[in-house]
């Protein structure tokens, strides 16, 4: 496998820059970030420092925001060089980084991954839509112009179609990466998609307020969040067999043994309807990388290659067996990279 190495006159220029020479003190890549993003990028540190000559990169968890917030720290050794996360870096984080120095970033896409719905393999087969979820798990749903307590108890009250079971639902807690996409193309499209979000705002609500209700949910005991990885959902299934989880597609797909999957808007999720765009529910993964530190810490422009090379994120490697679902558009990925493309240079 090759790499793309920065040139020696390129590394000066970056050496030069204050923040730039601080951050040589350090030989090894720190990272940090979602907790999705997470057992990929372990992956890929391990083979990395079992291939390079480079110490093994340091990787940890804590979710997106308090990555992008260590990353936006500023420029230096005392800062991490990349930022693992599970949805894309937004205005205010830029603005952010900006103000502490950080004004040249990398994105790099490095797959999608998806968010599918499992429940008991023996249980009951379901097919669902926002909608469902909506009116499964809303604190509070708009009847008459008014916010009344959700009554509904059993999926069947949701939808005549679906299976006369009580609703339990098993979610990822508020400090999860995965509630955010939940509660956007879950929660959120199904209040809009129920007419619950216009019904809010005719009766006076703002848009931000109506935004609020659409994804707040009981606390009745219906809806359960866990704080703990996907393995705790697994067992709270198993011990609550007519409950559903909420899972990352590979970890479903590592378990198929005793969990079946439901469709979502009539789509199974699997690695193409991901992909394809196809399957509703479903995010791109990023990293963002501190072009400041290319070149200064040992390994970073060598790491951040390595992670998106074809062997390791294309659909035949490592990553892709343990779930992620390889970015059709990978090979730009590359070239950004091996170019150092800044966000504002795309």
């Amino acid at each position: 496998m090759s790499f793309v190495k920065m040139t020696a006159s390129t590394a000066a220029i970056l050496a030069a820059t204050a923040g730039a020479a601080a951050a040589q003190g350090r030989d090894n890549v720190q990272v940090a970030g979602s907790s999705t993003v997470l057992p990929y990028a372990s992956i890929v540190a391990e083979a990395f420092g079992e291939n390079f000559d480079f110490p093994t990169p340091v990787v940890e968890s804590g979710g997106s925001s308090a990555g992008l917030a260590r990353f936006c720290e500023g420029v230096g050794e005392n800062t991490i060089d990349i930022a693992n996360a599970s949805r894309a870096i937004r205005e205010g984080e830029i603005e952010a980084c900006a103000a502490n120095g950080v004004n040249e970033i990398i994105e790099v896409r490095i797959g999608y991954d998806g968010i599918v719905f499992a429940s008991d393999i023996d249980g009951e087969t379901f097919a669902f839509t926002p909608a469902d979820w909506y009116q499964a798990l809303a604190a509070e749903l708009p009847v008459d112009g008014e916010m009344v307590a959700n009554p509904n108890t059993s999926w069947a009250e949701v939808n005549a179609d679906l299976p006369d079971q009580e609703i339990l639902a098993f979610i990822p807690g508020t400090k999860h990466g995965t509630r955010e996409v939940f509660e956007e193309k879950v929660l959120l499209a199904g209040c809009e998609e129920t007419g619950a979000m216009q019904a809010m705002m005719d009766a006076g609500m703002d848009e931000d307020a109506a935004e609020e209700a659409c994804i707040d949910t009981r606390t009745d005991g219906v809806s359960v969040d866990i704080d703990g990885d996907y393995t705790e959902t697994l067992a709270r299934i198993e011990a609550n067999p007519n409950g559903i989880g909420v899972f990352g597609l590979s970890f479903y797909e590592n378990n198929t043994d005793s969990l079946q999957v439901a469709t979502m808007s009539g789509v199974e999720p699997s690695t193409e309807t991901i992909a394809s765009g196809d399957y509703p529910v479903s995010r791109p993964l990023y990293f963002y990388i501190k072009k400041a530190h290319l070149g200064v810490i040992p390994g970073l422009q060598e790491f951040a290659e390595f992670f998106v090379a074809d062997e390791i994120a294309g659909p035949d490697g490592p990553l892709s067996a343990y779930g992620l679902v390889a970015d059709p558009e990978l090979a730009a990925t590359q070239e950004a990279v091996a170019n150092g493309t800044t966000m504002d240079a795309m």
